[in-house]
């Protein structure tokens, strides 16, 4: 190209369906400090730390989505502040906030947020959200096997006192926390966060038969609309994702519904997961991968093997899940546990 010629500007993800792909979520470790029924297995195996993508790797996996038009990445995992060298992760990444990137989030279950909440704060995190299932101390250890309540209450509150907005992310279970949401929801917006209530979806073997702890999101709003009155919010901007928001008018907060099964949303899918061991699923409910650790670690430029392989993905991103919880006793959707892939 000649001197003083303009670079042309990136190619947009789009992908087959005309949908663009502006959000990325990215794993950065299997690892949990949990075991949640609806999640995994109480014995999970968990990879070899060898075989997860290195700071330098991660980073640029997410500089090259950020470069086709990324414009914001949540961290995940399993459980991301287990990972030792997230800082170091961090501190690289939001060199990008500003510069292509509009936001640099990060999903948790807040077990070490409280020591670990001013370095997100550091790195240009403004926002977080913790998953979080129960209020109830004897709950909370039945439903992640081996938890305790009182750090996770702790770390919330070290994070709104560092200047994170956070928002809870709650999945309602049947006979476990579906009685108790309204009290949940009450104690979320009196301190000023917002809510979002999510469907179980059937992904990986977790030793728990899904029909039981399925019920549908439809049931709960009917439920609530006989406590508050509930006002429909317009989808506007980039952090909504998949949720449908309220709000809640005697409390004032916001409260989100995900319904993968009751009422589908992959219409308006801008998302892919990168694994931690590199692989991109182009669906959070189907099982096509394409191998970016591949592409990275090959003989051909990095840069070059990683836009052919996101190009790749694009094409593949199918239309739709095909979540279905139908019977007692039918197999998951899919082998893969949720952890693995990253939410």
């Amino acid at each position: 190209m000649p001197d003083g010629q303009l670079q042309p500007p990136p190619t947009p993800l789009v992908d087959r369906f005309g949908r663009t792909v502006n959000y990325l979520r990215l794993s950065v470790t299997d690892r949990c400090d949990l075991r949640c029924t609806y999640c995994m297995s109480e014995k999970m195996q968990f990879l070899p730390k060898a075989e997860l993508l290195s700071v330098d790797e991660l980073d640029q996996v997410a500089s090259a989505f950020i470069a086709r038009g990324v414009r914001k990445i949540r961290i995940t995992g399993g459980e991301p502040l287990v990972r030792k060298d997230l800082d170091a992760l961090l501190s690289r990444l939001s060199r990008h906030l500003g510069a292509g990137l509009d936001e640099l989030t990060l999903t948790t279950n807040a077990t070490q947020l409280a020591s670990r909440a001013e370095m997100l704060v550091r790195h240009g995190v403004k926002r977080i959200n913790v998953s979080l299932d129960t209020l109830d101390p004897d709950r909370f250890f039945e439903i992640t096997r081996r938890g305790t309540l009182g750090p996770v209450l702790d770390g919330i509150a070290a994070a709104q006192a560092a200047g994170l907005k956070v928002k809870l992310n709650t999945v309602v279970l049947r006979h476990q926390n579906a009685a108790a949401l309204p009290d949940m929801i009450r104690w979320a917006h009196e301190r000023g966060m917002d809510m979002t209530l999510i469907e179980v979806m059937p992904l990986g073997a977790t030793g728990e038969d899904r029909i039981d702890q399925y019920i549908p999101l439809t049931m709960i709003r009917d439920r609530l609309d006989q406590i508050w009155q509930l006002q429909d919010l317009p989808q506007t901007d980039l952090s909504a994702g998949p949720s449908h928001y309220v709000r809640i008018a005697e409390t004032g907060g916001r409260l989100g519904f995900i319904t993968p099964l009751t009422q589908n949303f992959c219409a308006g899918c801008n998302r892919v997961r990168v694994t931690c061991t590199g692989r991109i699923y182009m669906c959070l409910g189907q099982d096509d991968h394409i191998d970016l650790r591949a592409a990275l670690r090959g003989s051909a430029p990095a840069q070059t093997a990683l836009d052919a392989a996101i190009d790749q993905a694009m094409r593949g991103k199918p239309e739709r899940h095909e979540f279905e919880i139908s019977h007692r006793g039918a197999a998951p959707a899919l082998p893969r546990h949720m952890s693995v892939t990253g939410g």
